[in-house]
């Protein structure tokens, strides 16, 4: 099925293999961020101060770069801002080989190259539904998770062999080489885009932006699917983020003499079945749904739970298991029915919509759950969690059991 996929539609080959070179970087490059980071100031503090710089652009600009993103030529833009990465990048190589590299240097590039990713995001992923058909989508978008978790996977691994052999400031050499891959790689890429810029060219000042962001808004309200998947989502990720990205951390190294190690198993556990459940999601369901949406996120919902009561490692084992069940079936989910329910104009703006609640949500439980903390236990943190996950889940699930979903999905046919 997947190679028939590849073999049908060289588009999306490319698309692939672009934004798997693309990620690859991504990884290599901003382990060295924050290895320089701490190289440079021997501060925990500097080197979060890098990791904010990282987020923090996606919270100011991730809406206006959807917007931007339904404007543009999609292909032309992509490639630009690849090809803007690469000097941006072997700037940090050349103050350092001069001398002259400081922790500032690092702070303007990681924020300028994110600032360049909310524009890139949201219009690589809009080019997605133009180059597939929908009986296509389930299998492209589950080839495209699985190529970039299995990075996320593998480019710390590859980091340590490069370590080896170069200094650690030419991951940044090597991470520009991959942005030029990638920008032949969607050059490759063939489409015909629909022309969305009838609009006069008052759209480009600051007024068209929030003007086509507050459009959007109101376009959503009126969604029932988009509406319930942009909800959920941002409730499920606000119960899961504090205790997936740093509970579990802080639960086995309160409860195990070798915490660390444990907790890079159990993420290569993780990674590695997340991988196997995104290739299995297309051999079981073609089509995604809303419940199928919400199944899944009831499922990861149980395997926070379960680490919540992970006294032993085959607990930890199973719970880890369950929730990388649940997450690929949600996520993958999301994203089809964001492809399905979407205007072909409206695709930046939605994938940027939904990227900016998922990271405004991740802030607010890191902020949230990091005070509170101080009070609870972690393994209490994990119940509540869980718990309010499930519910959430079974909630929307039994509204929209009862009834019918008040979307009709765009047909881009008659576009």
């Amino acid at each position: 099925m997947y190679l028939n996929v590849l073999r049908n539609n060289r588009n999306v080959l490319f698309y692939l293999l672009g934004a798997g070179t693309s990620s690859f970087g991504n990884v290599i490059s901003g382990l060295a961020f924050l290895f320089i980071a701490y190289q440079m100031t021997q501060s925990s503090l500097h080197t979060t101060g890098v990791a904010i710089s990282q987020v923090v652009p996606y919270l100011l600009f991730g809406l206006i770069g959807g917007a931007i993103a339904d404007w543009v030529d999609k292909k032309r833009i992509l490639i630009i801002i690849d090809l803007i990465r690469v000097p941006l990048l072997l700037s940090l190589v050349l103050f350092h080989q001069l001398a002259l590299l400081n922790y500032w240097h690092l702070i303007v590039v990681s924020f300028l190259i994110q600032c360049l990713g909310c524009f890139f995001n949201p219009a690589h992923r809009a080019i997605l539904p133009i180059i597939t058909e929908e009986e296509e989508r389930s299998s492209v978008n589950s080839l495209l998770d699985t190529v970039t978790r299995g990075i996320t996977v593998l480019g710390p691994i590859v980091s340590i062999g490069l370590m080896n052999t170069i200094n650690v400031v030419h991951f940044f050499t090597f991470d520009a080489l991959t942005y030029l891959i990638s920008a032949i790689l969607i050059y490759k890429i063939q489409f015909t885009e629909i022309n969305t810029t009838s609009e006069s060219s008052n759209q480009w000042k600051i007024s068209g932006i929030v003007t086509s962001i507050k459009e959007f808004s109101i376009w959503v309200k009126k969604q029932t699917t988009i509406r319930t998947l942009f909800l959920v989502t941002v409730i499920i990720v606000f119960f899961n983020t504090w205790v997936w990205q740093v509970g579990l951390l802080l639960q086995l190294v309160e409860t195990a003499p070798n915490g660390e190690e444990l907790y890079s198993l159990l993420l290569g556990w993780y990674g590695a079945a997340v991988i196997a459940v995104n290739l299995l999601i297309p051999l079981i369901w073609k089509k995604l749904s809303l419940k199928i949406y919400l199944f899944g996120s009831l499922i990861w919902g149980i395997g926070i739970l379960l680490l919540g009561f992970a006294y032993t490692m085959p607990i930890y084992f199973i719970g880890i298991l369950v929730a990388a069940i649940g997450l690929p079936i949600s996520g993958l989910s999301r994203v089809y029915l964001l492809q399905k329910y979407l205007p072909t104009e409206k695709l930046g703006r939605g994938f940027s919509f939904n990227a900016f609640l998922l990271y405004v949500s991740n802030a607010v439980s890191l902020g949230v759950f990091g005070f509170i903390s101080s009070f609870l236990s972690t393994r209490i943190l994990f119940i509540i969690c869980g718990i309010m996950m499930v519910i959430c889940s079974v909630v929307y699930l039994l509204i929209i059991s009862r009834k019918a979903p008040g979307v009709i999905p765009y047909n881009r046919l008659n576009n």
